[in-house]
């Protein structure tokens, strides 16, 4: 599994709009682009690297998230975030991460995303939502 990996590289883009603001995903109340929006557009360029090494029965998935908020970026920023594969275990991917906007570094940090069988994986979230959704049925003692 991991010479596959060796050498991907991910890019991921966005113009910052209101939509992407930490006010408008509840994690501030400022209009610059809020951190959820900073780690979901580095795990898109995670995605991206792994887009063409993955089997066609295979996904990726994220486990674990450690990414430094170092910057503001106002309303219509151009902001990109890279992504570089840095160590492969198992079925685990360590990937370096920066967001970048313009000449600042505004975000870096690492995520780790592990390989799944697509199918097994989408049949245990059935599962699960299977048996969150089924009735259930309560008796009061004596009844």
């Amino acid at each position: 599994m991991n010479k596959r990996f060796d050498g991907a590289v991910g890019l991921s883009s966005l113009t910052v709009r209101h939509a992407d603001t930490a006010i408008a995903l509840g994690s501030g109340d400022v209009t610059v682009l809020g951190t959820p929006r900073l780690i979901a557009l580095a795990e898109a360029a995670t995605v991206a690297a792994l887009q063409d090494r993955l089997d066609q029965q295979e996904t990726s998935v994220g486990i674990a998230v450690s990414i430094e908020h170092l910057g503001a970026s106002p309303l219509g920023s151009e902001v990109v975030a890279s992504a570089c594969v840095i160590d492969v275990s198992e079925s685990k991917i360590t990937f370096s991460v920066e967001v970048r906007d313009g000449d600042r570094i505004v975000g870096k940090g690492q995520i780790v995303r592990a390989v799944v069988d697509r199918v097994q994986f989408m049949a245990r979230i059935a599962a699960l939502t299977a048996s969150q959704t089924a009735p259930t049925v309560t008796t009061e003692p004596g009844a």
